[in-house]
C-alpha cells in the first residue's frame, strides 16, 4: 500500500504547496503584504497530519475558496473558523434546502470569483520576453485544460526545471575589454573597448557546475584555436557564485591544456567563498598564473607597456577625430 500511494502522495504534496503559495502570494500582493513560504509549509503539514487522523481530504489553499473568502471581506485567519462553523451548520440543518441547488449555480459562483485571477496578458508578455518561458506557460495551460490540474502543474514544474538546466548548461560568456578612461570592462561586441592581442579576458556570467563546465572548456579552446598571439587568459569571475567539484576538474584540465600551449591562466574578481572552496582543492597549487583582486589589476600586470602606449596613442587619435567631427 505504501508503494502504491508513494507517488500520488508526492504529487499531491507538491501540487498542494505550489497552489497554496501561488494563491497566497496573489492575494498578499493585493494587500501589499508578504508571506513566509516556510511557515505556509509548516501550516499545511500540520493541517494534513490532523486530516490524516480524522479521515479528512488532503489540505491545501485552494484558488476558488481563497478568492471567494477574499471577496467576502475576510481579513484574518478567524474567517476560516467561521467558515467551518457555517459549513457544519449548513450540513446539519440546511442540507434539504441546498440539496436541489443546481450544480451550475455553484460552478458559476466559483468561476466569477476566480476570473479575477485570470490574466491572459501573461501569454503576450511571455512571448515578447522569452520564447522558452512562453512554451512553459502554454504547455502548463494546455495540459491543465486537456488532462487536469495535477498534470498541468506537474508539467509546468518539470518544464521549468528542464529550462533552468538548459540555460545553466550554456552560460553566457563574454570577451571583455577596457572601457577607455575607466577601470571597467565590457563586452567587446557591445562597447568600444581597449584590448591587447596577448591577453584574452573572458567574463563568465554563471556559476560553474557539472552541467556547464565542459561548455566553458570547449568555448575557450575554440577561441584559442588559430590565435597564436595570446599569451595570457584571464577568467573574470565576478558573476561566479559557486564552483562544484566537476567544474574544478574542468578548470584543472583547462589549466593543463593552456600550459601545454605556453599560455598562462589567471583568475580575477573571485569572490571570497568561491576562493575558499578552491583552496580546498589542488587547483590553485597548480595554477600557472595568479588571482587578481580586480580585472583592472590583471590588465595592468599582464598588458605590455608598448601595447599600452599604442592603445593610448590610438585613443588620442580617436578623441581628435571625434573633436573634428563635432
Amino acid at each position: 500500500m505504501i508503494a502504491t500511494l508513494a507517488l500520488p502522495a508526492l504529487l499531491i504534496s507538491i501540487i498542494g504547496f505550489v497552489e497554496s503559495i501561488s494563491v497566497a502570494q496573489t492575494l498578499a500582493a493585493k494587500k501589499r503584504q508578504r508571506i513566509d513560504p516556510d511557515q505556509e509549509l509548516i501550516g499545511l503539514g500540520a493541517a494534513n497530519i490532523g486530516a490524516a487522523f480524522t479521515g479528512g481530504y488532503p489540505v491545501t489553499g485552494g484558488f476558488a475558496r481563497s478568492v471567494v473568502n477574499y471577496d467576502a471581506g475576510a481579513k484574518t485567519p478567524a474567517a476560516g473558523a467561521f467558515t467551518a462553523i457555517g459549513l457544519a451548520i449548513a450540513a446539519l440543518a440546511l442540507t434539504p434546502l441546498i440539496y436541489f441547488l443546481p450544480t451550475a449555480t455553484l460552478a458559476a459562483t466559483i468561476i466569477v470569483a476566480v476570473m479575477s485571477l485570470v490574466d491572459f496578458k501573461i501569454l503576450q508578455t511571455a512571448w515578447t520576453y522569452s520564447r522558452a518561458d512562453f512554451a512553459a506557460v502554454s504547455a502548463t495551460i494546455l495540459v491543465t485544460l486537456v488532462i487536469g490540474v495535477e498534470a498541468g502543474v506537474s508539467a509546468g514544474v518539470m518544464l521549468s526545471i528542464l529550462l533552468y538546466l538548459w540555460r545553466s548548461s550554456r552560460p553566457h560568456i563574454a570577451e571583455v575589454g577596457l572601457v577607455p578612461g575607466t577601470q571597467h570592462f565590457r563586452n567587446i561586441l557591445r562597447h568600444k573597448v581597449e584590448t591587447t592581442p596577448s591577453v584574452l579576458t573572458l567574463r563568465i556570467d554563471e556559476s560553474l557546475w557539472f552541467a556547464n563546465a565542459r561548455y566553458l572548456e570547449d568555448y575557450l579552446l575554440n577561441r584559442l584555436a588559430g590565435d597564436l598571439d595570446i599569451r595570457h587568459v584571464v577568467l573574470m569571475c565576478s558573476a561566479v557564485n559557486e564552483v562544484d567539484l566537476s567544474a574544478v576538474e574542468s578548470l584543472e584540465a583547462i589549466n593543463q591544456r593552456l600550459k601545454d600551449q605556453t599560455i598562462t591562466l589567471h583568475l580575477s574578481e573571485v569572490k571570497g567563498p568561491v576562493e575558499d572552496r578552491l583552496k580546498r582543492s589542488s587547483f590553485l597549487n597548480h595554477l600557472t598564473g595568479s588571482i587578481y583582486l580586480s580585472q583592472y589589476d590583471a590588465w595592468k600586470a599582464l598588458t605590455p607597456k608598448k601595447d599600452r602606449n599604442s592603445l593610448n596613442h590610438l585613443n588620442q587619435k580617436k578623441k581628435q577625430s571625434r573633436s573634428l567631427k563635432i
